[in-house]
């Protein structure tokens, strides 16, 4: 089984420059421009049987254009939503410099999950996906940076506290996969659709 990680495109946050995580903005015209193209590419070399997405605005949007252009079911799932920054989610940067930051893994900021809470969350998550999809040759997941990271980590099985993070840019794809062998990792940080 092929797995083809989607972040979704440029949100309201990116041009407000304040936090985002758990604040629910919508797409900008520019990132609906961006998922287009991403999706027009999808559906040329990477079509999926099914899409996974977060329900936040961003990545539903950018899930709702792509199960369009491709023609596939989309089933959502509050358990693909970016990290719970709690108090931070709206945030300007400015503002969010006077809160106190958690020091440790199990720590969180106020109303928020701790990194091992979201770590979790993702592997639950990822093991459902991979479970209820094993009849499929590739399915999509279109979610958010923090929760891309986790997948990818998930994936490759790398501890907890690694100290490893992945770029994931403005509808970025990476593509994974499953075999009797084990598991590939195919290509990663791709946007060569952006410059179409």
């Amino acid at each position: 089984m092929e797995i083809l990680l989607i972040r979704h495109g440029e949100s309201e946050a990116d041009i407000l420059h304040v936090h985002e995580g758990r604040a629910d903005f919508s797409l900008t015209a520019h990132g609906v421009k961006q998922v287009h193209a991403m999706a027009n590419r999808v559906k040329r070399e990477y079509p999926p049987d099914v899409i996974w997405s977060s329900t936040l605005k961003r990545a539903k949007e950018t899930a709702t254009v792509l199960a369009e252009k491709v023609g596939c079911e989309v089933r959502f799932q509050e358990d693909l939503m970016e990290h719970n920054n709690g108090v931070l989610a709206g945030l300007s940067y400015e503002e969010a410099k006077k809160i106190i930051m958690p020091n440790h893994l199990h720590e969180s900021v106020e109303n928020g999950e701790s990194h091992i809470e979201f770590r979790m969350r993702i592997e639950m998550i990822f093991s459902k996906i991979i479970a209820e999809s094993s009849n499929e040759s590739r399915v999509a997941i279109v979610a958010h940076g923090g929760v891309i990271n986790n997948l990818l980590c998930s994936f490759l099985k790398l501890p907890i506290d690694a100290e490893v993070y992945f770029h994931c840019g403005d509808t970025t794809l990476h593509l994974l996969e499953m075999t009797e062998r084990g598991r590939a990792v195919r290509f990663m940080n791709d946007t060569n659709h952006l410059n179409e």
